[in-house]
């Protein structure tokens, strides 16, 4: 088994050596000071439980550090990683974020704890899911703006389209994201890792009924702007509004007749090329540029 030389508090190097029997502790000292240096310790093959993993990859686990909402319980970096590690590590603790020590494992032990063919970059952690959002909170939010996006997605179940929504929603300032209870993903690690540390940053909630939900959004000023292929209009040509919710659905199945018929205005995306028609999450790219421009 090896030894790793780690960080104590005072910022000096020490080596746990488990060989001697020493049994380390894998969370750091609350209150520590914002410069204290991040500890590493080495697990090497874990014989243990199985690892618990919730995020894997390097945006998702850099923003998850920063997210003072986020209880994280491990963090994980291989020998080749560490010093990237310790870095996001270092900058949390610099704002006074309190983290528990990085420990060093095998890659094969993090492929071992994660679905087969899982890219995690070799950076895992441990941490709790962020809490629950809902409605009102989105309400809320766009409440204190004089312009909001909100995005509503019907039967997108596809997590890889998800994670992208979720990314492109808050790299174009969207307020959140609506989503059906029963066919949407998880917020899941793999989600996280697509969304590139976005989940972080943009509330997204979960309800049983989007005909209702688009109701609830349009009586506190929403107006939605439904993404269909049959609208008379495309989204450039589209009114702007100051609060708009933008009403999407799967590629393929689009959106449910029920869902579609609540919108205010059914608008398409202008297409000239052989195929008329773009993946949902492209889409909603194309779209929140569109009506965030």
């Amino acid at each position: 088994m090896k030894s790793k030389k780690s960080f104590n508090g005072r910022g000096k190097s020490s080596v746990h050596n488990r060989n001697r029997g020493e049994q380390p502790s894998h969370h750091a000292p609350k209150g520590g000071h914002p410069n204290q240096k991040p500890r590493q310790e080495s697990r090497g093959e874990s014989r243990g439980p199985r690892l618990k993993i919730n995020l894997f990859g390097a945006h998702a686990v850099a923003e998850a550090l920063l997210n003072p909402e986020r209880t994280i319980h491990h963090i994980y970096a291989t020998e080749q990683t560490e010093d990237d590690v310790v870095r996001m590590v270092e900058r949390a603790m610099a704002e006074g974020i309190d983290l528990p020590h990085i420990e060093l494992l095998e890659k094969e032990t993090i492929d071992r704890a994660l679905p087969k063919g899982m890219v995690h970059q070799g950076i895992a952690l441990d941490c709790d899911p962020l809490q629950d959002a809902f409605l009102p909170d989105l309400i809320n939010r766009a409440a204190t703006k004089e312009k909001s996006v909100v995005v509503l997605l019907d039967q997108v179940t596809d997590p890889h389209n998800l994670g992208a929504i979720i990314r492109s929603a808050c790299a174009f300032g969207a307020d959140g994201i609506i989503v059906q209870s029963r066919h949407a993903p998880e917020l899941s690690g793999l989600v996280a890792k697509i969304a590139s540390g976005a989940m972080e940053h943009i509330p997204i909630v979960y309800e049983t009924n989007l005909a209702r939900a688009i109701e609830s959004m349009q009586e506190h000023g929403f107006f939605a702007l439904a993404m269909d292929e049959r609208g008379e209009k495309t989204i450039g040509d589209a009114p702007k509004y100051q609060k708009t919710l933008l009403v999407m659905g799967a590629e393929g199945p689009g959106l449910r007749p029920l869902v579609r018929d609540k919108c205010d205005i059914w608008v398409k995306l202008p297409t000239a090329g052989a195929l008329s028609s773009l993946n949902v999450s492209n889409a909603a790219a194309v779209a929140l540029y569109a009506v965030t421009a």
